[in-house]
């Protein structure tokens, strides 16, 4: 288990760094937000999700698709603007729509559709969940308490998942949210746990409890991540103290979870990354030029760019 943990989100990881290198050689146009720093989340969550269940994103959403789907082709397709892309090329890099999972990249839009998916769910009764991600900074949004307000009156299976990165762009979250994200779930009596950790250990120990707890008590929950995005916001704008993110750099979650297998599974699960780029190469390299996506391998530890 821990072997697969690590395939995911060193993928994730190399999938977003090939990202950030296509835009600054030129490949790709427009922007892209990469979870680097933030992989442990959704690829905890997977394991106990059930295929029925229902994600919803935001534009931070490539390690949420990626952990759900593995389909990087189709991915890397839409964010080129390919017409063979998950949405045909037009959803780009925040927009996604595959099987139950859909992400937008306006803050906090998708926050009543999924109050309405999960009162669906629950009116089918097969105690399928809907999960919703956001962000410290999407408590700005005032369309975010309507639907506290109304998961909480309807009593939907919602699982409410906050990924506090600490930063709005590069605005810390103390400078711009007063008071506390919990206090926020218990206004609207709704179930709440907080964690600061990018351990994939303690974070599937959280989603073990939180999932449950929306799967049979059919009424939201809201889970508190306090983590730690060690990319910049979206392709280079980073104004952050450069200890402070060398300090976080430490929590790396790849980091954290390496140090817990043997050389033998490490090298097993590069290889299995390895073995799944090829793959993707073989399938794409009849549709684009696949030495724009990836001419090199960076070492994802240091962060590199090539």
């Amino acid at each position: 288990m821990l072997e697969q943990n690590f395939y995911k989100m060193y993928l994730i990881r190399l999938f977003e760094i090939s990202l950030l290198n296509m835009f600054h050689k030129g490949y790709l146009s427009g922007t892209t937000h990469t979870c680097i720093g933030q992989e442990a989340i959704p690829v905890a969550l997977e394991a106990f999700l059930r295929k029925d269940d229902i994600i919803l994103s935001n534009h931070r959403c490539h390690g949420h698709y990626l952990a759900r789907t593995d389909d990087i082709e189709g991915l890397l397709l839409e964010i080129q603007g390919h017409p063979n892309g998950i949405c045909k090329g037009r959803g780009g890099s925040q927009h996604l729509y595959k099987n139950g999972f859909l992400t937008n990249g306006i803050q906090g839009n998708l926050f009543p559709v999924a109050v309405g998916m999960a009162f669906k769910q629950k009116q089918i009764g097969k105690k399928n969940i809907v999960i919703i991600f956001i962000g410290d900074g999407t408590f700005g949004e005032g369309i975010v308490y309507e639907g506290l307000n109304l998961a909480s009156l309807l009593k939907v299976p919602l699982l409410i998942i906050v990924e506090n990165n600490q930063y709005a762009q590069s605005t810390h979250y103390k400078h711009n949210l007063a008071g506390s994200i919990a206090k926020r779930a218990m206004a609207f009596n709704i179930q709440w746990h907080e964690v600061e950790t990018n351990d994939i250990d303690q974070l599937s120990w959280a989603f073990n409890n939180s999932v449950s707890s929306v799967r049979y008590s059919q009424e939201p929950y809201m889970q508190i991540i306090k983590t730690y995005r060690l990319a910049a916001h979206s392709k280079g704008d980073d104004v952050r103290d450069t200890s402070e993110i060398s300090t976080w750099q430490q929590r790396d979650p790849i980091k954290l979870l390496k140090n817990k297998l043997s050389d033998e599974s490490y090298e097993g699960a590069v290889s299995m990354v390895q073995e799944r780029l090829a793959i993707a190469r073989k399938r794409l390299s009849n549709i684009i030029d696949v030495s724009q996506w990836y001419d090199c391998i960076p070492n994802v530890l240091n962060y590199e760019v090539c």
